[in-house]
């Protein structure tokens, strides 16, 4: 752990203390909802602590509280979750550290620390950044999720403080960056349409679902992978290509 602070600079402390604090304060939210909702005390602060992904969580809370079915809801989180296996794959094999280390590794792996760590330029700077978020994000989840909780207690209107919309409000401003690419900008405005026009007819967490249905067309070929395969074709087929004796003589 000393190892750690002595490889982070200022700056990136300052950074990942930024970071676990907007996480925190989005914790209140969820803290404050799921009570609102019907659920005990203890259900987000135990499952903040023990799922810690905020995505998965709200979604959850969302489609049960909606009257969704308890399997749509665990299966939209575990398809939101997934994104967890390329994770693994991209970072570095010795950011995770083998042993013990590897399993708390593995759960204090999110987006935050994910994408702290693969900023930094050598794997020890990597491996401290992943541990620093990771923990303070395991410190300032639970901890969010709790003093939300007992407001809720309090405060039982929480959509009149508008708590309901910050989570939604900290996604999108996550992803207005991703948006400005044409395809994923289509590929998104298709899963909302998908999501919007299914709901109606659908039970609570199925127009989730359906809405991944939209990644296929992240998945086609693109107008550049399709230009630059057919000059690759233009350029093989010039190559094969065998001169006739007329050419040759002109």
């Amino acid at each position: 752990m000393r190892s750690i602070w002595r490889t982070l600079d200022p700056g990136l402390v300052r950074g990942i203390a930024l970071v676990c604090l907007s996480v925190g304060a989005i914790g209140v939210s969820y803290g404050a909802i799921t009570v609102t909702k019907g659920f005990p005390l203890w259900f987000p602060v135990l499952s903040a602590l023990l799922v810690l992904a905020a995505s998965s969580e709200f979604l959850f809370v969302g489609i049960i509280a909606a009257g969704g079915n308890p399997i749509a809801a665990m299966l939209v989180g575990l398809l939101v979750n997934a994104r967890h296996l390329p994770y693994g794959l991209a970072l570095p094999p010795g950011v995770l550290q083998p042993g013990w280390r590897r399993f708390l590794a593995t759960h204090l792996m999110n987006d935050e620390s994910v994408v702290l760590a693969l900023a930094e330029p050598d794997l020890p700077r990597q491996r401290a950044a992943y541990w620093a978020c990771g923990l303070g994000m395991l410190v300032c989840w639970p901890g969010g999720a709790l003093v939300g909780a007992l407001a809720g207690n309090l405060v039982h209107n929480t959509d009149a403080l508008g708590l309901d919309a910050m989570f939604p409000a900290v996604i999108l401003a996550l992803i207005l960056p991703a948006l400005k690419d044409p395809r994923t900008r289509n590929t998104a405005l298709a899963g909302c349409a998908i999501a919007l026009v299914s709901a109606p007819f659908t039970p609570s967490g199925l127009p989730e679902l359906l809405a991944l249905c939209a990644v296929a067309l992240q998945l086609r070929p693109g107008r550049n992978a399709r230009g630059s395969r057919g000059t690759r074709d233009a350029r093989d087929a010039q190559q094969d290509h065998t001169p006739s004796p007329e050419e040759v003589g002109s």
